[in-house]
């Protein structure tokens, strides 16, 4: 046995025995009844909504953060270096875009080998997120999407790169047990490695082919390492019948690696949630996302574009999230007629536009009391939820609301005129500026309503977003819940008087969402609110489950005095 192989066994075998003697992460009964303190405790939530008297008096479960610890304001300096860095990044783009050439071979980016063309296009995508540090759905349209690879070809290259990215930190565990030290491969020979451990680990292909294509990979981009990618790939083929090194129900590191999670987000998911939701939304959250439309009201008919999907041959059904079933949302069976001509056409007129079921609830959730408007939308971005809206108020009411639409970046809000154009859609002022300090914004302004569309860590989308797991921390959580914070509190002096605000996030943090709905409620600002039901409920809520819509969180304040 070489020298590596033995202190590859030695590692296994140490990882198991630490294991053993890890304590159990599953909760005993008294730790559960202190972690639930973190959850959304609804009987209590749904008392405030309910109580005549609606002072709050500290109902919700506390965080134990130091409630006197103010959100860090973003400097004068630093929001024109942020705009600058976007607006060079808008412009880089689409000076890629004009330039961008189709991948005809994708055999013509690398060595000479013998690994198959979806490999090679999987390969070529997810070096493009590393290097780029971008989006993995918007690589693939780029690159996979637009190359001449057959259809079977670009289906697997998909499926490679979305997988890969998904597990790509539980990957590198795996590689680096096989490997005598990680500095031992250069990051693009990791990255073909990658792809053949995501065919062994998760995808569990037959072991011949997936070595022998891992070593093709590897000589594609690194000739001289064919033969250290050829040890290292039978050692993870040893490894994996012993994958995740423990077992998921007891340990927590275990877990973590099955479902391809870091441990520290596992533990914060365990934590918010609780054991059960927690491992739902993991192994749901490697699941591909389902299809969802909105139907724009505003240039058409839910029949004329029932009927069109019919023909090519999907089937709608109504969908919602979390309670709400909102007109105009549908589930298609078949995301492949979004090839079909005659469908794209129907975006091009902006007749429809994909969205997730729960994104589209919570957008009906701010029409549900009658015409919100006038209306200020915070975090318009790139205006999905402006169209939402608009339609949804054309649909219920016949007409479109008074809307002004801010964000922080003015290529965002260029974009938003773009999209409104071309759906059809009434914006009666688009702003750009920062909405934690709208007194300084619009000083005088006052909104019947206010959504805010927070930003957050994602963590409800990521079926559609694969990297969030592996690019967010803590820290950044905590940022984000602070960022929150300090918009509810900016938006409460420019409320009406029985006026409403509806917060939103795509996220399932008690940070981002239950502790943000408490901090502004304890807060001076926030003195003057109460919280309102939507749909009859607390707080709208849905949750990750195999075959589900996204994950997405809201809640209603309304201004009493």
């Amino acid at each position: 046995m070489s020298e590596e192989r033995a202190n590859t066994d030695d590692n296994v075998k140490d990882s198991g025995k630490r294991s053993e003697e890890r304590r159990s992460w599953v909760p005993n009964r008294q730790e559960r009844r202190v972690k639930s303190k973190k959850a959304f405790d609804r009987q209590k939530m749904n008392h405030l909504v309910n109580d005549e008297k609606p002072t709050y008096k500290g109902e919700l479960d506390p965080r134990k953060k130091d409630p006197d610890k103010k959100p860090r304001s973003i400097s004068r300096s630093e929001e024109k270096l942020m705009q600058k860095a976007e607006k060079l990044a808008a412009a880089e783009g689409n000076d890629r875009e004009r330039n961008r050439v189709v991948i005809t071979d994708f055999r013509d980016q690398y060595e000479k080998c013998q690994a198959s063309p979806g490999r090679l296009g999987a390969l070529y995508a997810t070096q493009q997120v590393r290097r780029r540090k971008a989006f993995a759905q918007e690589v693939i349209e780029s690159t996979i999407d637009r190359s001449k690879l057959s259809a079977q070809d670009r289906a697997f290259a998909t499926l490679l790169t979305l997988g890969v990215v998904s597990t790509q930190g539980s990957l590198d565990d795996v590689i680096n047990r096989a490997l005598a030290s990680p500095r031992d491969i250069k990051p693009d020979v990791r990255d073909a490695l990658r792809i053949s451990t995501y065919e062994v680990i998760y995808l569990r292909k037959a072991p011949h082919a997936a070595v022998d294509q891992g070593v093709e990979l590897v000589r594609a981009v690194a000739p001289s390492a064919s033969g250290l990618a050829n040890a290292v790939l039978h050692r993870i083929l040893n490894m994996a019948d012993v994958f995740p090194f423990g077992d998921p129900t007891k340990d927590l590191e275990a877990l973590a690696l099955n479902y391809a999670f870091p441990t520290w987000l596992a533990k914060q998911l365990i934590e918010d949630l609780g054991p059960q939701a927690a491992v739902e939304l993991m192994r749901a959250s490697n699941d591909p996302a389902p299809l969802f439309v909105c139907v724009n009201a505003i240039k058409a008919t839910d029949e004329e574009v029932v009927s069109l999907f019919e023909e090519v041959g999907a089937d709608m059904s109504p969908a919602g999230a979390g309670g709400i079933e909102p007109a105009g949302c549908y589930r298609v069976s078949n995301s492949r007629v979004l090839a079909d001509g005659r469908i794209r056409r129907m975006f091009q007129q902006g007749k429809i536009l994909v969205s997730d079921a729960a994104a589209q609830s919570v957008a009906a959730a701010v029409l549900e009391d009658g015409d919100p408007g006038p209306l200020l939308e915070v975090g318009a971005g790139r205006g999905t939820k402006t169209i939402m809206l608009q339609s949804g108020c054309q649909r219920k009411f016949g007409h479109q609301m008074e809307l002004t639409s801010m964000d922080s970046h003015s290529f965002k809000s260029d974009l938003l005129k773009e999209r409104a154009d071309e759906y059809g859609v009434k914006i009666d002022d688009v702003v750009t500026g920062n909405a934690t300090r709208l007194d300084s914004v619009m000083p005088e302004r006052m909104f019947k309503t206010i959504f805010i569309d927070a930003p957050c860590s994602g963590l409800g989308t990521l079926r559609r977003h694969q990297e969030i797991r592996w690019r967010v921390t803590p820290e950044h959580i905590d940022e984000l819940a602070e960022t929150g914070l300090a918009l509810l509190k900016s938006a409460a002096n420019h409320v009406e008087i029985g006026g409403q605000i509806v917060y939103a996030t795509c996220t399932v943090t008690y940070a981002e969402n239950n502790g943000v709905v408490k901090a502004f409620l304890e807060s001076e600002e926030g003195a003057g609110f109460k919280l309102a039901p939507i749909n009859g409920k607390a707080a709208f809520v849905s949750q990750i489950t195999t075959d589900s819509p996204d994950a997405h969180f809201a809640v209603k304040f309304v201004r009493k005095s």
